[in-house]
This record gives C-alpha cells, sequence and structure tokens, in this order.
C-alpha cells in the first residue's frame, strides 16, 4: 500500500528545503515536477524510517551508516562543489541550472 504524502507536506518541507538552500548559496531544482518528485521521495522514505533519507541512495539499515544519507546529506556540498548539483538532483549551484540538461532525478520510475 503507497504511502499517502499531502501537498502541505511537500509545500512545507519544499519551504524548508528552499530556505536552507538559500542560506548556502544554492538553489533547489528549478523544475517542478522533478523537484516535487525528490520532495515526495524525502516525505516517504521519512513516513516508512522515521528519518528524511535521500531517495536516490539506498538505505542498509545500519544507523551509523545511513545518517549520512539524510538530506541533506553529508555528500551534498561537494557533490554541488564539483557537479553543480547535489546526487539526487535537489540543490543546485545558483549559476550552474542549464534547462537544457537533463534536471531530472534517476529515481523517478521507483515512485
Amino acid at each position: 500500500m503507497p504511502l499517502e504524502i499531502k501537498e502541505e507536506e511537500i509545500r512545507e518541507l519544499e519551504k524548508e528545503l528552499s530556505e536552507y538552500a538559500q542560506k548556502n548559496g544554492f538553489v533547489l531544482n528549478p523544475d517542478k515536477q522533478a523537484r516535487e518528485m525528490i520532495i515526495k521521495g524525502l516525505l516517504v522514505n521519512q513516513k516508512r524510517y522515521g528519518k528524511r533519507y535521500c531517495p536516490c541512495r539506498r538505505v542498509s539499515g545500519n544507523l551509523e551508516e545511513d545518517k549520512k544519507k539524510i538530506c541533506p546529506c553529508w555528500w551534498h556540498k561537494e557533490e554541488i562543489e564539483k557537479e553543480g548539483h547535489c546526487h539526487c538532483r535537489l540543490f543546485w549551484k545558483k549559476d550552474n541550472f542549464n534547462k537544457n540538461e537533463n534536471n531530472s532525478s534517476d529515481f523517478r520510475k521507483g515512485f
């Protein structure tokens, strides 16, 4: 049975993540469909596991290992610096978002 995600939950988390991004000098993925898919994945993981694990990373069950995968994950700033976006493509370097690039996430099929 799929977990129910309410529109209000999506908007609340989107606001929180947007504020975090602004404070750290980056932006959320401007592609609304991709951004909402990632946020829904975070909310599903929060309901399923009790933590907002990145939907692009596998939860192992090892709490010490998995805590690095809680969004914003341990790797996101380094990934943004190197790649222009984090692994799941939620956070983007302000000057690196290119509308011609595939801005969607690799995990879309899983939702």
